[in-house]
């Protein structure tokens, strides 16, 4: 009989990043539920045709808004009521920060993207030069199998010195200056002057 005390390990499965991002895009779905008036372009090119109106002045609206409310003839025809019409501009005002937010976190996120592909893509491309080099001394030749298949592998990226270009002959420069060109008194589309 032992006279320690056992512990059990008990030991957490450690999340993948793929697992964390399906995650956190789950989240960022969720959220469309939660902002009012969301609507999802129906066309490519929804965000020109509402461009127009869009860009208009709040100070225009305002005005058109007081307009409507003081003209019950307004009203008519489509229009939605001042009380909708500064809603909307309330709703636009307030939302436009968390788009600019959510614009820089996107910014931010593809930016930690090309960090880690740069890590990873450096640390493969210094794994692949000592590979090469080890590869060819006869203690390290076992190397040579995995140096020809990652040469495969990055193919055409390899990057090749450009040749510089040829350079330009000089034009000859004349000794003399050139001769101005002569002054004429008649335009091409003139016809010359004749004196009878």
């Amino acid at each position: 009989m032992s006279n320690k005390s056992e512990v059990p390990v008990t030991t957490t499965p450690q999340t993948s990043h793929l697992d964390e991002a399906v995650a956190l895009i789950d989240d960022i779905r969720a959220m469309k539920q939660r902002v009012p008036n969301f609507v999802i372009p129906e066309t490519k090119n929804a965000g020109r045709q509402l461009a127009a109106a869009a860009s208009v002045p709040p100070q225009f609206v305002d005005l058109a808004a007081l307009a409507i409310r003081n003209n019950e003839e307004l009203t008519r025809g489509g229009n939605s009521g001042s009380v909708q019409m500064r809603d909307k501009m309330d709703f636009a005002d307030a939302y436009d920060p968390v788009a600019d937010e959510l614009e820089a976190l996107a910014h931010f996120i593809r930016h930690s993207v090309r960090v880690a592909r740069n890590s990873a893509g450096s640390n493969a491309l210094m794994t692949y030069s000592m590979a090469q080099r080890l590869a060819k001394r006869p203690e390290t030749a076992s190397l040579a199998p995995h140096v020809a298949d990652m040469k495969s592998a990055l193919g055409a990226r390899i990057r090749k010195a450009k040749a510089k270009p040829a350079p330009k002959p000089a034009t000859p420069v004349p000794s003399t200056p050139a001769e101005p060109s002569p002054v004429t008194t008649t335009s091409p589309t003139t016809a010359p002057k004749t004196t009878a």
